[in-house]
């Protein structure tokens, strides 16, 4: 009898669970904006971090939230100079000497 019951509908197509009795979790509406001009929202759950961009559907720009909240910006580090890994490594004093050390060998050739 069971094999009959399972006739006509594939495996995994259809899920026959009463879908009574079951909650959705809160749910939000955020708008985005594309710098193109394309408008459209996506649904996040209510406790859910909200997003600052979103990739936009229609051309894959990166589009930011319709209602005015900017990303932060982020902690920009200064590049490091070939001085400042330098002196990670060595002090003024050794610096010098090492300064020293290749000017005699250079005047001694």
């Amino acid at each position: 009898m069971a094999e009959r019951s399972l006739r006509g509908s594939g495996l995994g197509s259809k899920s026959f669970a009463d879908g009574a009795g079951v909650e959705f979790a809160a749910r939000q509406e955020t708008g985005f904006d594309c710098p193109k001009g394309h408008h459209f929202s996506v649904t996040f759950a209510e406790e859910a971090d909200l997003p600052t961009e979103w990739e936009c559907p229609r051309c894959g720009a990166v589009a930011r939230r319709s209602d005015g909240v900017e990303p932060e910006a982020k902690a920009v580090k200064p590049p490091r100079t070939h001085w400042d890994m330098l002196r990670e490594r060595r002090s003024i004093e050794e610096l010098e000497e090492l300064l020293a050390e290749r000017l005699d060998e250079i005047r001694g050739n």
